[in-house]
């Protein structure tokens, strides 16, 4: 029964009583002081933070861009199988043209002049046999370099292994040449040619600046003391600036990120808004997890001999892919977001009272004395046709 009198007092209230605020000054140094010290802070937030760091008086808008890329440079190789030779752009350049990403190889594996017949497959505990019935015929796994024939045959003086029909002879992929086959690759260099655009301010520019003319551009390498525009990077350059050893990488590969960030204050000049480069490792370089390292893929070349025989030049390429990465945001003055955050900067003025009040309230020693000024309660009267109350009988001298 008292549980269901205090929910109907409850309700009561809640339907028939009326809260209005009441102004009670309070001569407090300590209180006035935090008011105002509450009032200063929140008067630097909103001008410091929102209007001039977050710049809340600008609309913004987020950047729209297309990316592309040129690699140039040679290099020039040695060997006892290859011998002299010289590689250029079409050779290590794979494919020809990426989205927003080039792949150059650093490293390779090269089979010469593999063609469509019978060998033995590549040992492995999959592969070794001592006799025909450790191999079965039409048998193909993940790995495998072809089609089981379902007999054992020598590999190489040294085991035997399962025949299969593919291309043949097999790759040999144990080991990967160190140090990386195309080690001059560090003084290739590329040209990432951005443009961008800001839809919502119908804003245009690119990378390649105004200021840079054609002379400027034969000759310039970015250095971001000396050269920071310069759209021409140096591959080893671009790889020590993100803590890492061009030569180690090249053996094995990896993924290197460019990162272009255009951000613009659209109320200051054009010639303001310019790119900012930067550069890190993308993919895990981890001394603890070494299973599958780097970036690497496989490519054929395909001949045909004067006898119409189908061969092929079967190559797995290790290298760096650059993958560039633009963002950016662009901002301009606009009355609409200028109104909301200085009427938000106007709300937030209420706190001081509130924090205030729970300290007077709460905490201060005259707190109860404070509660019965700053809370008055007024019973409902119904007033008769002569009656007044409060200051209207004051006004009137009714006593």
């Amino acid at each position: 029964m008292a549980a269901a009198g205090g929910c109907c007092g409850a309700l009561y209230s809640f339907l028939f009583e009326y809260d209005t605020p009441r102004i009670v000054l309070i001569k407090s140094r300590k209180v006035g002081l935090m008011n105002r010290l509450v009032q200063l802070a929140i008067l630097a937030y909103v001008i410091g933070w929102v209007f001039v760091w977050e710049k809340g008086y600008q609309e913004t808008d987020s950047v729209v861009s297309s990316v592309t890329t040129k690699v140039k440079g040679l290099a020039v190789t040695n060997t006892s199988r290859l011998g002299l030779r010289v590689w250029d752009v079409a050779d290590y350049v794979i494919p020809p043209q990426g989205e927003n990403a080039v792949f150059i190889m650093t490293n390779l594996i090269i089979t010469l002049n593999q063609t469509q017949g019978y060998c033995a497959e590549f040992p492995d505990k999959t592969t070794l046999c001592s006799s025909d019935r450790n191999c079965t015929a039409g048998f193909i796994s993940t790995h495998s370099n072809g089609v089981q024939t379902g007999r054992c045959v020598r590999y190489r003086k040294q085991n035997k292994t399962c025949e299969i029909f593919g291309w043949c002879p097999v790759e040999n992929d144990e080991t990967v040449p160190r140090p990386a086959f195309l080690q001059g690759a560090e003084n290739f260099t590329l040209l990432v040619k951005n443009n961008i655009w800001y839809p919502k301010f119908k804003f245009t520019k690119r990378n390649i600046l105004p200021t840079i003319n054609k002379t400027y551009l034969q000759s310039c390498k970015y250095d971001p003391k000396t050269d920071p525009f310069c759209p021409i990077f140096r591959l080893r350059d671009m790889v020590d600036a993100a803590g890492q050893d061009f030569q180690e990488m090249a053996v094995e590969g990896g993924v290197m990120g460019l990162q272009i960030n255009w951000d613009c204050d659209l109320d200051r000049p054009a010639s303001h808004c310019v790119p900012k480069y930067s550069f890190r490792r993308i993919d895990n370089k981890d001394s603890s997890h070494t299973v599958s390292p780097g970036y690497n893929f496989r490519f054929a070349k395909y001949y045909q001999t004067a006898e119409g025989v189908e061969t092929r030049t079967l190559i797995k390429a290790y290298g760096i892919r650059f993958d560039i990465m633009v963002f950016g945001k662009a901002g301009k003055f606009d009355i609409i977001p200028t109104m909301i955050n200085i009427g938000s900067g106007l709300a937030l003025f209420g706190v001081a009272t509130v924090l205030c009040d729970i300290i007077v309230l709460y905490f201060m020693k005259k707190k109860y004395y404070y509660r019965e000024k700053k809370y008055k309660y007024v019973e409902d009267y119904e007033l008769g046709a002569n009656e007044t109350y409060g200051s209207q009988a004051e006004c009137c001298g009714v006593r």
